[in-house]
């Protein structure tokens, strides 16, 4: 599995619209679903450092999306 940074996550949040709704110990983003689910992805400050694999998979179970989306986001 390739290694992701918590930067990369941030642009990948921001192109599927989340929002940054909380910025103290840890990032909160968030995005409001049509059907009115609200999904909330609470990442590091740790900018260009490595995502744990453990972590990388728990934020994007949070955003809804899966690895494949992942990659394709970051890719535009």
């Amino acid at each position: 599995m390739p290694i992701y940074t918590y930067d990369q996550m941030r642009y990948v949040l921001k192109k599927l619209n989340f929002e940054l709704i909380r910025k103290s110990k840890h990032e909160t983003w968030q995005k409001v679903l049509e059907n009115g689910v609200i999904l909330q992805v609470r990442i590091s400050h740790k900018g260009k450092r490595d995502i744990p694999r453990g972590t990388f998979y728990e934020m994007l179970r949070q955003a809804g999306i899966d690895e494949t989306t992942f990659k394709s986001v970051l890719k535009d």
